[in-house]
């Protein structure tokens, strides 16, 4: 689905009143929330978490099974180092065009919200639950990460668990905090809406 257009340049808009404007832009701002709170957004990047932690655990594989000397390193090794990129690169590459796709959507909410101000829009458009939904979700990955990465760097017996359970944690927490920080873009821009000094001297 496209990304609403910008809002026109000062010299070329044709709207008709402020009413007809704000309306406008209220539905631009309710797409662009869409596009951040989206419940198929936290499961895609659940997803591509869950993704990222199998090919570094494929990857490590062949370190492991060397350092038990077990000799079926040599024979399945190369296959799950192949099978772990597999998975890796496109857990980046996700990652990387939502980053792409996050900034363009903060780019287009920032010019409405400098197009002008309503409260009244910004209560309506605030998404308490979802937001706190995406933020306790968030948290989940967050605290099992820290907890794997140091937890499960105290307890491995070799360098080689040591970089598995840190990588691995490592993932996770990455995983939490980019979900927090979408949570908390889209609470900081409608903070900003209801405060915003154009709508309230609109109001007065």
């Amino acid at each position: 689905m496209p990304l609403p257009p910008p809002p026109p340049p000062a010299p070329i808009r044709t709207w008709p009143d402020r009413a007809s404007m704000l309306a406008d832009r209220e539905r631009a701002l309710e797409e662009l929330r869409k596009r951040t709170l989206h419940p198929g957004r936290l499961m895609l990047l659940w997803l591509t978490g869950l993704l990222a932690l199998f090919g570094w655990a494929m990857v490590c594989m062949p370190l492991l099974m060397a350092a038990n000397d077990d000799v079926m390193a040599f024979i399945v090794g190369p296959f799950c180092a192949v099978l772990g990129l597999g998975a890796l690169v496109p857990a980046v590459i996700i990652v990387w065009r939502g980053a792409r796709t996050d900034r363009r959507v903060r780019e287009l909410t920032e010019s409405w919200l400098e197009l002008d101000g309503d409260p009244t829009v910004a209560r309506r458009l605030r998404a308490p639950g979802r937001s706190l939904a995406w933020l306790l979700l968030s948290f989940l990955p967050c605290a099992g990460g820290l907890w794997a990465a140091f937890g499960g760097t105290y307890a491995a017996t070799n360098p080689y668990e040591a970089v598995l359970a840190l990588g691995s944690g490592t993932l996770l927490w990455l995983t939490g905090l980019l979900g927090a920080a979408r949570a908390y873009g889209h609470y900081q821009w409608v903070m900003r809406d209801l405060g915003n000094p154009r709508a309230s001297a609109s109001v007065l």
